[in-house]
C-alpha cells in the first residue's frame, strides 16, 4: 500500500522547460480523506439471496446465450452479442408496456423513456461496431426475420415508437461499415449483420416469462423482470469490455483502451437510466409485488443491488483500473510512499500532444469512477423513492453508514492523479 502522508507535504517536480514548475515556496494542505471501513463495501448479499435473484431472472439460461461463441474468429462477439440481446429484450419491454391496458399507467412518459433508452443502446452498439476493423464480422444481404422490432413498427399501439427506432438505427449506424438489418431503410446499401445468428431472438424470447408468471397476477412482475434482464445483459457486456481494456493497456494500445474506457462510462450511465424506469411503475402495484415476491432487506448492508453478482464484479473491476496507472505512466510505485506517480502524472499532463492517448485514458478512468459512484448514489435515492426512506435506513447501522453510502463517499480511486491535479491547480492559481 502507498503511504498517503506525502500528499500533505510540499512537492516540487522537474517538469520540462516549457512547462510550469511548482514553486519551492508553494505549500498545499490536502485534507484527510473521509474515513471508511478497511474492508471494501463492495460485496454480494448472502448466497441464497443471490441465487434467488438469478433464478427469478433466469440468469443461468441468459448467461448461456450471452457467452455462446458462434463466430470464434470475430473478437467483438463477446461484447456485441450481449449488447444486441439487451437491445432485443428492450423491444420486448416496449411490447409489454404498449400492451398494458391499465388506465392509470403513464404511457406518454413510458414512451419517452423507452425511446431514450433504446437510442442510447443503439449508440453504444454503433460505437462498438465503428472501431471493429475485423474481416470476420458476420454479415449478410438479408434482414432479420426473428426480431420484435419489425412487429413493433407495424402494430398500431407501438407503430410510432417502432418507426422512430428504425430511423434512429439508420442515423446512428451512419459511420459504421454495417447496419443491424432490422428493417431500417439502409439507403446506402450497407451489409447487414447476421442479427438472428448473433442475437438469437427466438431463444431469447423463450425466456420471456419468469418463474412466477403463472401464479402472480401483477403486471409489474413482468416489467420488473424485463428491466432487470436488460440491466444484467449490459452488466455482462461491461465485464467483457473491462477484460478488453486491461488487455489493451497491457499491449500498450492506449488509444483503443481509451475508447473502451469511455464506452464503460456510458454503460454505467445507461445502468442508471435502466434503473430509473422503476419510477414509472405504479407505486401500489410495485409494493404489492414486493410482498408477493417476498423481497425484503435482511439487515445491515443488504441493498437489493448487491444481489447481482455481476454488478458487484463490474464495480470491483472498474475500481481495479487504478492498478493500471503505474503501467500507463511507466513508473513503479514508490514503496516508501513518495510522490513518484504524482510527479509522473504532472509531467504527462505538461507534455500534452506527445502522449495525449495516455492523458485521455487516465481522464476516462476517472470518468468511470465518477459514473460508477453516481450509479450507487442514484440507486440509494431510487430505493427511497420507490419503497420509502425506511427501506434505505434499514440497511444502515448506528456505527456506520450503509454500503451504498460508503461507495460514493470513498476517497478517490486515483490518489496520484488527484494530487497531481491539486498541485497543478494550486500552481496556476498562485501564478503571477
Amino acid at each position: 500500500m502507498v503511504d498517503m502522508d506525502w500528499k500533505r507535504k510540499m512537492v516540487s517536480t522537474d517538469l520540462p522547460n516549457n512547462s510550469p514548475k511548482l514553486s519551492s515556496k508553494l505549500n498545499i494542505t490536502i485534507p484527510s480523506p473521509f474515513t471508511v471501513p478497511v474492508s471494501s463495501p463492495i460485496s454480494c448479499s448472502s448466497p441464497p439471496l443471490c441465487s434467488a435473484y438469478e433464478l427469478y431472472l433466469r440468469l443461468p439460461e441468459l448467461r448461456n446465450l450471452w457467452s455462446s461463441r458462434d463466430f470464434p474468429l470475430w473478437k467483438s462477439e463477446p461484447i456485441l452479442k450481449p449488447a444486441l440481446q439487451a437491445l432485443e429484450i428492450s423491444f420486448r419491454l416496449i411490447l409489454s408496456v404498449t400492451s398494458d391496458n391499465r388506465p392509470y399507467i403513464n404511457h406518454r412518459e413510458w414512451n419517452r423513456r423507452l425511446d431514450s433508452l433504446v437510442t442510447n443502446q443503439i449508440q453504444i452498439v454503433a460505437s462498438i461496431l465503428e472501431e471493429d476493423e475485423s474481416e470476420s464480422v458476420p454479415v449478410t444481404d438479408g434482414r432479420s426475420s426473428l426480431s420484435l422490432l419489425p412487429q413493433l413498427a407495424t402494430w398500431r399501439k407501438s407503430e410510432s415508437i417502432g418507426r422512430k427506432i428504425l430511423s434512429k438505427i439508420d442515423n446512428e449506424m451512419r459511420s459504421c461499415k454495417y447496419t443491424l438489418g432490422l428493417g431500417e431503410q439502409n439507403i446506402t446499401g450497407k451489409p447487414n449483420l447476421k442479427y438472428d445468428s448473433i442475437c438469437k431472438p427466438n431463444e431469447l424470447h423463450l425466456l420471456k416469462d419468469n418463474p412466477y408468471a403463472d401464479h402472480i397476477d401483477n403486471q409489474e412482475n413482468q416489467t420488473l423482470y424485463i428491466i432487470h434482464q436488460i440491466l444484467e445483459s449490459w452488466i455482462y457486456t461491461s465485464g467483457n469490455l473491462l477484460n478488453r481494456i486491461v488487455e489493451r493497456i497491457e499491449q500498450g494500445r492506449f488509444g483503443e483502451a481509451c475508447n473502451d474506457v469511455y464506452l464503460l462510462e456510458r454503460i454505467w450511465k445507461l445502468l442508471i437510466e435502466i434503473e430509473d424506469l422503476h419510477m414509472l411503475m405504479d407505486p401500489e402495484d410495485f409494493l404489492k409485488l414486493k410482498k408477493q415476491l417476498q423481497i425484503k432487506s435482511n439487515g445491515k448492508n443488504d441493498a437489493f443491488c448487491f444481489r447481482s453478482r455481476g454488478l458487484v464484479s463490474m464495480m470491483k473491476k472498474s475500481k481495479d483500473l487504478r492498478e493500471r496507472v503505474p503501467e500507463i505512466l511507466k513508473v513503479e510505485v514508490d514503496p516508501t510512499g513518495g510522490p513518484r506517480l504524482q510527479e509522473a502524472a504532472m509531467k504527462l499532463y505538461a507534455k500534452k500532444s506527445e502522449e495525449c492517448d495516455k492523458i485521455h485514458l487516465l481522464q476516462g478512468m476517472q470518468a468511470v469512477e465518477s459514473a460508477a459512484k453516481r450509479f450507487f448514489f442514484s440507486y440509494k435515492q431510487l430505493v427511497a423513492a420507490m419503497m420509502g426512506s425506511a427501506e434505505t435506513n434499514a440497511t444502515a447501522s448506528y456505527e456506520s453508514c450503509d454500503s451504498l453510502s460508503q461507495i460514493f463517499m470513498e476517497p478517490t480511486y486515483f490518489p496520484s492523479l488527484d494530487a497531481a491535479k491539486t498541485f497543478l491547480g494550486e500552481f496556476w492559481s498562485h501564478l503571477g
